[in-house]
């Protein structure tokens, strides 16, 4: 039972260290609120503590907590308590001091995509996780990931190209 707990802790301690701004990061692009993103990630972290002996490899713990992030926003989505009736204006980023920084057609573009789509686009072009990695993660087919980084794609691009200065 010792060396279980031992491990269970290793892999608790490794999560802090090296992935919680990840599950962080992921929370906040699927939640666009750094309190949502707070909340989740605390809350990613107490499950992993009372799972952590389950976690076979670094690799299975990853992703572990990548679908447990992508599960609790979910769940953060579905509570009637937590619903957004009404969207956030644009200062609202702005506003937030521990927000990631970025340029602000760029995020406006971001909110535009649905929580799916930015996860999609996040966990690949942030995370740099291929396809596979991130169906894996998600439990989707590699089809469907590639097929979310697609529409995304489009419709950044059409919605970046829309607020270019035309000469």
């Amino acid at each position: 039972m010792q060396k279980r707990s031992t491990r269970a802790n290793d892999w608790t301690r490794l999560a802090l260290e090296s992935y919680l701004d990840t599950v962080y990061r992921l929370a906040f692009a699927r939640t666009r609120s750094k309190q949502d993103a707070e909340d989740v990630a605390q809350e990613v972290m107490l499950k992993l503590c009372r799972h952590a002996g389950e976690i076979e490899s670094e690799a299975h713990l990853k992703h572990w907590l990548i679908r447990v992030t992508v599960n609790e926003c979910a769940s953060l989505f579905r509570s009637p308590w937590r619903r957004r009736t009404q969207p956030l204006d644009e200062s609202w980023l702005a506003a937030q001091p521990d927000a990631p920084e970025s340029d602000d057609r760029l995020d406006a573009a971001l909110e535009a995509l649905n929580p799916d789509q930015r996860a999609a686009i996040h966990l690949f072009y942030y995370e740099d996780m291929s396809a596979e990695e991130i169906a894996g993660a998600l439990g989707i087919r590699p089809a469907t990931v590639r097929e979310r980084l697609s529409r995304a794609r489009r419709k950044l691009r059409k919605l970046l190209d829309e607020g270019e200065e035309r000469p």
